[in-house]
This record gives structure tokens, C-alpha cells and sequence, in this order.
């Protein structure tokens, strides 16, 4: 059947209908287990069913409830689906706008940039790990967060066959870490592009003499022509601000800059089914024009220049990824409170935790993908990491 917009009805009823949801995934209301919600505002109940994730997340912004492990509620709200039977119908206007428009265009790709990557530097410090690996690690068999980014990035190098003397791209480079880790110890020179300003700056700041470049450009814009060629290229946690108007757009962008035999490495969040538009909360105040890939999207889009020659999902590994940056943005917080409000504190942990929840319940993934262009001869066989 076709779903409707959910109308709450008025109060007094609106409460109990709340606590009912709720008892749906074994969470209670002002209960006294760590994913129980302590709501201190009656407006939250009418809020939420109102507006969904968008109300949820912002009513817990403005201190209107609270939990000590949002991520476990997060986790429960998601494996009993209890997101599928609250659907405002600013739900459908963001599908529409979507849709019609490209939000991903190369004028709006620089609002991710300004908004979350230009926050400051000294956020991402306290946060990460020392080579400021902003996505997620392999905790196979790492015990911390240095030792699951620096595994990552040796995975990264192996599948992409690194050897001295080849030229890698970044595309969506961040701070540089898998250039810098690339050059430290696979003998390889890197050029970068990213569209935050700030982490360009600290990149440049970070290389030494190592053969890194940054360029502040979009993927569309660099090398239109395709003359500078390169033995491999990655593209790690940028995909999501991509957006499927553009994945045509990205694919003909690696392809000109690859050379004939090089391999391409993908590292993506992912979702399970096609969705034209990110939660409304995180694409409000975290990732504004972000999208979610679904594999069939990926395949549709790249299967006409590329050969599949791996796929690897590790999703589960964001959880202890994502946890292990609260624990380190909570240690750092009376450092970081003089230089951003209270609102912000909030905002954030809630960003961090719900999205631990969200990996938890498997309702995103993450995925690795190793592409080669259709000339490229001989096999391919992932490492045993």
C-alpha cells in the first residue's frame, strides 16, 4: 500500500501514542536503562511526530530531552523501524527537491566545505587520530583509533598495489592523510583536491618534503582534458557529497585522469536502497547536500567504464569508529567549550552517536570498491588484511 503523511493527533493523545512507538523498540520514557529518554518538555512528543529525525535531533539540541547513550537509542529506533512509521511530509518535499535539482552542483559543492570541514581545525585535532583520518577505520585487528586509521590506510595502499614511483590522485583528500601515509611508506608522489580551505592550509602545513600537492578545486573542474595521468587514484568518504545527478560526472573524472592500467579504489558510506536525499538533520547541521549511494547506483554508474574487481564492506567497523571519536571529542571538550557554545556540544554528540546507531543497526554501510578500466589486462586479488 502507498505510504501517507503521518498527522499526529492533538494532545492529550499525542503523549501515549509516543510511549507506545517507543515500547515498540524496548525504550521507555523517562525510564531508568542508558537508551531510555528523559524528556523534560511536553512540546518534545508532539515535535517529534511532527517532524520526524528533523524534530528529534532538534528538540534534543534545544534541551528538551535527554539520553545517555543516544547511539543505543539510535539503534533501537532504526532495527524497529519506528523512522518508517513517522514520515512528515517535509520528507517527500526533500525527495522532490532532489529530485528536480542539482544540490550537488559545482557553486553548492563548496557549502560542505565552508560548513563542516572549516570549522576548525582544532576540533578535528581533539577528535582524530594523529594522521586526522576523518572516516571510518579497520578495527579487524586493531585495539584503538591509531591503530584502526593507520590499518585502513595500509589496506588502502595494498589493494591499490602501491609501488615506488607511481603517482597517485586523492580525490576529496581531507588533511592529506593517505598522501602522507602513501608517500611515508609506499614511495609514491600525490596530488589532493579538496574543497575545504582550512584543510588545505593544515595539509600544506603537514607535508614536509614529502611530494604532495593540495588543490583547492572541484573533481570537475581538475584536469578537464585529461593530459595529467595518474597510476592510481582513491577517493576516501568524499563519494557522499557527490549526489546522483553527479555520479556520471565523478566516474568520467577518474576515468580521463587514470591511466589505461592503473586501479581506482572507492571508500564510501553506503545505504541499502536508492534514496534521493540524506536525513534531515545531519543534511540540516552536519553534511548539507549529502547523499547516500545504494550499490545498484554505484554499479549503474560506473559499469560502462570499469571492471568491479572488488567489494568490501566493513560498515560494522563505523560504530567503533564513530564511538572512538566521541570518547576523544568528550575528553577534549573543556578545552574546545571557550571556542564553541554549549548548542554546539550537543549538536555534535548527537551527530556522532546517532550515526554509531545507525551503523549498528545496519542501516548504513560502508564499502570499499576496487575499479580498473575496461583496457587494464590481467586479474586482480585483494590482499589478506
Amino acid at each position: 500500500m502507498p505510504q501517507t503523511a503521518f498527522t499526529p493527533p492533538q494532545s492529550p493523545q499525542v503523549r501515549d501514542l509516543f510511549v507506545r512507538l517507543l515500547a515498540r523498540a524496548d525504550i521507555a520514557l523517562n525510564g531508568t536503562r542508558p537508551w531510555d529518554m528523559q524528556v523534560h518538555h511536553e512540546d518534545t512528543y508532539h515535535r517529534v511526530l511532527r517532524s520526524g529525525s528533523l524534530g528529534l535531533g532538534e528538540s534534543y539540541m534545544d534541551g528538551w530531552w535527554d539520553c545517555e547513550r543516544i547511539d543505543e537509542l539510535m539503534h533501537r529506533i532504526l532495527r524497529a523501524k519506528l523512522d518508517q512509521q513517522v514520515r512528515p511530509p517535509g520528507l517527500l518535499l526533500a525527495a522532490l527537491k532532489a529530485r528536480v535539482m542539482n544540490r550537488q552542483s559545482v557553486p553548492r559543492a563548496w557549502q560542505v566545505g565552508q560548513e563542516h570541514y572549516d570549522l576548525g581545525n582544532d576540533l578535528f585535532q581533539a577528535m582524530l587520530d594523529p594522521y586526522m583520518v576523518y572516516s571510518c577505520g579497520y578495527w579487524a585487528n586493531s585495539h584503538n583509533l591509531a591503530q584502526a586509521q593507520e590499518a585502513k590506510l595500509e589496506l588502502i595502499c595494498q589493494k591499490l598495489q602501491l609501488q615506488p614511483g607511481m603517482r597517485l590522485l586523492d580525490i576529496g583528500c581531507g588533511w592529506g592523510s593517505l598522501m602522507r601515509y602513501a608517500a611515508q611508506h609506499h614511495g609514491v608522489s600525490c596530488v589532493g583536491l579538496t574543497v575545504s580551505r582550512e584543510q588545505a592550509a593544515w595539509g600544506q602545513t603537514q607535508k614536509a618534503h614529502l611530494p604532495i600537492r593540495f588543490e583547492l578545486t572541484d573533481y570537475r573542474l581538475f584536469n578537464p582534458q585529461g593530459l595529467e595521468k595518474f597510476d592510481r587514484v582513491a577517493s576516501v568518504g568524499m563519494f557522499e557529497h557527490v549526489g546522483p545527478k553527479n555520479y556520471p560526472a565523478y566516474f568520467q573524472a577518474v576515468q580521463r585522469s587514470l591511466h589505461e592500467q592503473g586501479l581506482f579504489l572507492l571508500h564510501t558510506i553506503g545505504q541499502n536502497t536508492p534514496a534521493l536525499s540524506l536525513d534531515p538533520w545531519i543534511e540540516r547541521y552536519i553534511f548539507p547536500n549529502g547523499a547516500l549511494p545504494a550499490i545498484s547506483e554505484l554499479s549503474q554508474h560506473c559499469e560502462s567504464l570499469f571492471v568491479v574487481e572488488d567489494l568490501h564492506n566493513f560498515g560494522t567497523d563505523y560504530d567503533h569508529t564513530l564511538m572512538a571519536w566521541l570518547a576523544r571529542f568528550d575528553a577534549a571538550w573543556p578545552e574546545l567549550k571557550s571556542r564553541y557554545p554549549e548548542r554546539f556540544q550537543r549538536m555534535w554528540r548527537y551527530y556522532l552517536m546517532a550515526c554509531a546507531g545507525a551503523f549498528r543497526a545496519r542501516d548504513m554501510q560502508l564499502w570499499q570498491w576496487v575499479l580498473s578500466p575496461k583496457t587494464k589486462t590481467g586479474g586482480y586479488r585483494r590482499p589478506l588484511l
